[in-house]
This record gives structure tokens, sequence and C-alpha cells, in this order.
């Protein structure tokens, strides 16, 4: 399988699958088995990532872990179209391709547009405890995830990696007539993201609970924690209190284990789930 851009397709030649796999640039990430590039063509950077197979040792692990294995490239192409169904802004894909047929040493890529003028949630409001931003622009930030995270979950997909991180905000919609509602996020890093008819309250506690590990140090208060239930619930607040007591408990201890694991300390908890 091979689908590229018509002039990627003319840029490559014949031999276009070969060609991209043997590309050579600013690399990233180097795994065994995975490249992370970033080339520039007619001077425009895009990301190209090769997959070379896992080999069988990997798969086992992850079976044996009750995880589906990712193989390669098409599990981000088939995230990437699904987050376009959604309307959930994310990279625009210049070509994928797979072949062979062992699963062990499938080979792989894709190559997708560089997000240009933007920064991510992480470094974005890692200043926020100390300098606040304003109330309009901190409430539009906290809607906008929420209501990514709501269509995600509410549409059978999870991402498996929902940092702060991951979120990645364009910097000319941040300028636009200091209008906080036209902000602009891309969700990014979707290679392990998973699709189903409906999404597991497992992995919803997952998702959920990475990003509340991934704010716990940026100021956020009682109240804007309130409003990102409020919206990713989209119900009253009493409800929410209520109905899914558990599941906000369940998060909060995930989300502490996470912060201890990673710092060897405590985090200051800004909310209370009992």
């Amino acid at each position: 399988m091979l689908e590229l851009r018509s002039d990627f397709e003319a840029y490559f030649g014949e031999r276009a699958f070969d060609n991209i796999l043997a590309l050579q640039g600013e690399e990233f990430r180097a795994l065994e088995g995975r490249r992370t590039l970033r080339c520039i063509f007619e001077g425009k950077g895009v990301f190209v990532k090769i997959h070379l197979g896992i080999g069988w040792k990997e798969i086992f692990k992850n079976l044996l872990q009750f995880r589906l294995p990712v193989l390669g490239a098409e599990n981000e192409w088939q995230a990437i179209r699904r987050l376009e169904q959604l309307s959930v802004a994310t990279m625009k894909i210049i070509g994928f391709g797979k072949r062979g047929w062992n699963p062990a040493r499938l080979e792989s890529f894709i190559i997708t547009e560089e997000l240009e003028n933007t920064i991510s949630l992480e470094d974005f409001c890692k200043d926020w405890a100390k300098n606040p931003p304003s109330p309009a622009l901190k409430r539009a930030l906290i809607g906008k995830v929420a209501q990514i995270a709501r269509s995600l979950h509410q549409n059978g997909v999870n991402h498996r990696d929902f940092y702060l991180c991951h979120f990645l905000l364009d910097r000319r919609t941040l300028a636009e007539a200091g209008n906080p509602e036209s902000l602009r996020l891309y969700l990014i890093d979707l290679h392990r993201m998973q699709l189903r008819r409906s999404t597991p309250r497992r992995w919803i506690i997952k998702d959920v609970a990475g990003l509340y590990f991934s704010s716990l140090d940026i100021g956020l208060t009682h109240r804007d924690l309130l409003r990102f239930l409020k919206i990713y619930f989209d119900c009253p607040l009493r409800e929410v209190l209520i109905r899914d007591r558990l599941f906000l408990s369940q998060v909060t201890r995930r989300a502490v284990k996470l912060y201890r694991k990673t710092f060897g300390r405590a985090p200051r908890l800004n909310w209370k789930s009992n």
C-alpha cells in the first residue's frame, strides 16, 4: 500500500518506498526499528516516521501484558483520519505506505506536514503558577482541552499518552484580535491511539489521569477543575460530583501515583475527589 501527495509522488519516483526509507534528516527520535526525522522539502518542514518492524519479542511482550502491539505507521495514519472525522485538529498527512506480511518485520512510514509556529501547552502553561494568564485565556484553553477529551472518549477513541505536552497551541490564533475563543489546539503523538466503537472505562481513566497529572504544577484552582468537568461531562456539576464520584476518585489516585513515580514526592492537590 502506498499513498503520496502528487508533488511527493513525482519527487520520489518509481522507487518511492525505498527512497523514503533511506531518507536522512534531523533525527528527533531513534528507537529499535523506528526513526522520526524532520526534513525540508521545497522550503517547508515535514516529519517522516519510519517503522522497520518491532520484532516478535516486543509483540509477545505486549500480548502478555494484554496490550495490542503497535506494528507500524498504520496506527497513526488511522488515528489522524479518525480525528479528521471528529473535527479534532491534528497533523496533515502527506504520505503513507506499508509493505510486508510478517507482523514482526512490517515496513511502513507516514509523512506529515510540520505544525509551524506552535507551542506545547506544557511549555505555554509552565509559568502559570507564578504568572497567571488572563481569566479569559485560561477559561478558553480549559474549554478547548475538555472538548477534545470529550470528543475522543465519546467516540471510541483514547490517546494513551494524554498529556499537556501533546497539545500544540497555534501561536497565530493566540494573537488574533485578542479573542481567546479563536484559539486552535492540535493533538499530536498519535501512534499509540486506540480506536473502538466505545472507549473502555479504564482507558478513559488513564487518559484523564494523565491530563490531570500533567497539569498539577501549573496553578489550576478548584474552580478551574470544575469548569473542565462541566464541559467534559456536559451536564450540571451537582450531577457529575454525585454520579461520577468513583470515577473522579480513581482519576485522582492514578494521577497522584504517576506524580509520585515521576518526581519522587506527593503533589500539592487543588482538588479533593472524596
